[in-house]
């Protein structure tokens, strides 16, 4: 009897206990232990999933399906539609949004991520994913930095540093784990709508600034605890199509393919990268979301990349509807799944989580493929410490906009101006009594960040921040004693027209585009709009000298109106401070020093990237002409890595340490650089290599170091250049192998010249 009165006391104990103190009593699930090492936790959890659960994990929905109305603006939380979604359909992650102060998406996100750690079975947090492309650029009150095309044209890896560093620090404490940025598409079509998405033309400049960008991305000991989760996009060849519109094919040689856009993504997984959006368009015939050859051959097993691939919006759907590649929404699901996605961004329904459970369930798809990527999906999870520290915070709130973040983004939109035309020195501005402004852009502030601003199509006028300067508001500020008078739109008469000019020492035209992204962006013409081009001519006729500011995402087309004007600044779409860094160029209170990160074409029939193939241009000459040797003939009007600057500098003494190179062994270019003019400055210098011969014809100038020099009047600076086999020598074929041969190449820094002879 005494033996038992334990196990009676021990029966009515558990009789009486609440289901959460048996729980409580449990040994604690091994996924919930921070101490265990990740793989283990993934396994152990997968292990306690649902298929259905699994399966949530894969999917990717918008916010409108969770918010009060439907909107994609709208960032209020539905409590009840997010049970649904979250708690029934076991969804795993969301996206996007609009344009609100901090503390509302830290409401929104601090309920929605409530709802799935503490009402779902297993407490997986959510991992929400948004589009802040240049800055926390979907959030109000923030840093917005110019888009990547104005980095690049900064030559300068820096601002590639800050923008990454700066974002995490401003979306990680509202809730926003994965920023889908950076775009390392290698911009080779100048009339593709997302150009201003990309760092340039140029694979070596596109790597260098994505690194830079994931560096700060990651490395940002300021957002402790929090981890955010990287992306790169859009893998592969999406930014080169036949047509030049967004999301139609490319037909590109696989050496092409290789040589020119694989670079980035290369560099980003060596960079630890931790997700990678696919192409939503054609390659070859081929819909990249439905690819193996894509996202499992190279990205998998070439590249080794182990981390969670995405779709883009709603692929897995087009593959049916746009690309018309399977009859139906489940085909889809099984190509797309079977090629290598992790996660599809449904985004409006569960067409994917019910497509993929039939597909499993009828044995078309394993649930062993399944857990492949459910793996990924919680490893990355695990790896930014979602399930430690799975809440928003909104104690830190107020460092979100600073001016220390500010001043990073209007020193990146300074750098990255680019000084066309001067002619006369008309620029900078001298004790000007009364400038002229007009154009669409004189006084637009949406205009001078372009898409992705505040909403996908950029916000409307009225969202921007009342500090914001435009064009006119800068040049005001700039100079207080000038009477600065604003024209929009010019009359329709001359006589009108010129008495309006009538005194005025300078007019400033601000032009462009407004502001655009992704499909909106197709044009048929790369023109600059006609009225534009006619309201440059009208002006011209005053004789007062006209300089024209471009705020465009991509080189529009100024061929015929060039002659019109006195001096020319390619602005890109410099963001937020824009209007500031523009007016302190025009007045000379920054000397630019930015420089083309592609080639500004000058034919609508006939447009090039810098590093063309030789065969790519030719014209008739009673003399042959040599293109590594003689001036290069083109069709361009401006060229990749032109820009002036207020001073000038004079490069010299370009040398190498060898003649010859031979196996792993390298050599040392160097050259000097002297600031020849009155005023201080920066220059970036380009180190191009040129081989003169190859198997695969190779083009006539390759870029492959870069690096900024400031120097005061009359200093110089020697920079040099180290060339290795390994990093320099070599080219891709058409299977993605490494190609050295042995043959002669050309060293360039400016106009100066040297060769070698290489032996592998």
């Amino acid at each position: 009897m005494k033996q038992t009165i334990p196990i009676i006391l021990s029966i009515l104990f558990l009789l009486m206990a609440t289901p959460e103190s048996l729980i409580a009593q449990q040994e604690r699930p091994l996924y919930l232990d921070p101490n265990a090492s990740v793989e283990d936790r993934v396994e152990d959890l997968l292990a306690r999933m649902t298929l259905e659960e699994k399966i949530g994990q894969m999917s990717q929905l918008d916010i409108s399906q969770i918010n009060t109305t439907g909107l994609q603006a709208d960032v209020f939380l539905d409590p009840e539609k997010a049970r649904d979604m979250v708690v029934n359909n076991h969804v795993g992650s969301f996206l996007n949004g609009e344009a609100v102060p901090p503390q509302q998406w830290y409401e929104f996100m601090a309920e929605l991520t409530r709802i799935a750690v503490e009402e779902t079975r297993l407490g997986i947090p959510i991992i929400y994913g948004i589009d802040h492309v240049h800055g926390a650029s979907y959030m109000a009150e923030t840093t917005i930095f110019p888009q990547p095309i104005n980095l690049g044209a900064t030559f300068n890896t820096e601002h590639g540093y800050n923008m990454g560093w700066v974002t995490a620090l401003e979306m990680a404490d509202v809730g926003h784990h994965w920023n889908f940025a950076p775009t390392l598409d290698v911009g080779r079509n100048q009339i593709w709508g997302r150009l201003y998405e990309t760092f340039g033309e140029d694979p070596l400049l596109t790597s260098r600034m994505g690194v830079a960008y994931l560096d700060g991305f990651h490395n940002n000991e300021e957002i402790a605890p929090y981890r955010l989760a990287s992306n790169a996009k859009h893998f592969l060849a999406y930014s080169d199509p036949v047509s030049g519109w967004d999301k139609s094919p490319a037909s590109l040689s696989m050496q092409e393919i290789y040589e020119m856009h694989l670079p980035p993504f290369r560099a980003a997984i060596e960079a630890g990268v931790m997700t990678i959006m696919a192409n939503s368009s054609e390659v070859n015939g081929e819909p990249v979301h439905a690819s193996a050859l894509f996202l499992t051959e190279m990205l998998r097993k070439q590249l080794g990349f182990d981390g969670v691939v995405l779709t883009d919006w709603d692929e897995v759907g087009k593959l049916a509807g746009f690309h018309r590649m399977v009859p139906d929404y489940k085909e889809g699901t099984y190509r797309a799944v079977t090629a290598g996605i992790d996660v599809s961004m449904t985004p409006l329904s569960l067409n994917f989580n019910e497509a993929l459970l039939e597909l499993v369930q009828e044995g078309r798809i394993s649930e062993e493929r399944v857990d492949e990527s459910v793996r990924r999906v919680l490893r990355l999870k695990f790896e930014i410490g979602l399930f430690e520290n799975p809440f928003p915070r909104n104690d830190r709130l107020d460092r979100i906009g600073s001016e220390e973040s500010r001043m990073k983004s209007l020193q990146a939109a300074r750098e990255s101006l680019v000084l066309l035309k001067n002619e006369d020195d008309v620029l900078p501005l001298q004790n000007p009594g009364r400038i002229v402004v007009a154009g669409p852009s004189a006084n637009s502030k949406r205009n001078l960040s372009g898409g992705w601003t505040l909403a996908w199509q950029g916000g409307r006028e009225e969202q921007y921040p009342d500090r914001m300067l435009t064009v006119y508001t800068g040049l005001q500020q700039a100079f207080p004693e000038a009477q600065i008078d604003l024209l929009e739109t010019l009359p329709e008469s001359r006589e009108a027209l010129m008495d309006f000019l009538a005194g005025a020492e300078t007019i400033i035209y601000a032009g462009g585009e407004e502001p655009y992204a992704e499909f909106l962006g197709n044009i048929l013409d790369l023109n600059l709009e006609a009225s534009q081009k006619e309201d440059i001519r009208r002006l011209s006729e005053s004789g007062i000298p006209l300089v024209t500011v471009l705020i465009q995402g991509r080189p529009r087309l100024i061929t015929d109106v060039l002659d019109h004007m006195d001096a020319l600044v390619h602005a890109g779409l410099p963001g937020f401070e824009g209007g500031e860094a523009i007016a302190d160029v025009l007045s000379g209170n920054v000397n630019p020093s930015g420089r083309l990160p592609f080639t500004y074409p000058a034919f609508s029939g006939h447009m090039l990237n810098y590093n063309h193939k030789p065969s790519d241009i030719f014209f008739h000459h009673p003399d042959s002409q040599n293109p590594f040797e003689d001036p290069r003939p083109g069709t361009h009007l401006f060229e990749f890595g032109d820009g002036l600057s207020y001073t000038e500098f004079e490069l010299s003494d370009l040398r190498l340490s060898a003649e010859t190179l031979s196996g792993n062994d390298h050599l040392t270019a160097s050259v000097t650089v002297t600031n020849t003019g009155d005023v201080a400055g920066s220059k970036p210098v380009l180190w191009f290599l040129s081989q003169t011969t190859g198997l695969v014809p190779r083009p006539v100038r390759e870029l492959k170091h870069f690096e900024r020099v400031t120097l005061e009047p009359g200093a110089s600076q020697t920079l040099t250049f180290e060339i290795h086999p390994e990093e320099s020598l070599w080219y891709p074929d058409a299977s993605g192998n490494r190609v050295f041969e042995a043959t002669k190449y050309f060293v360039r820094a400016g106009t100066l010249t040297q060769t070698f002879t290489y032996e592998p």
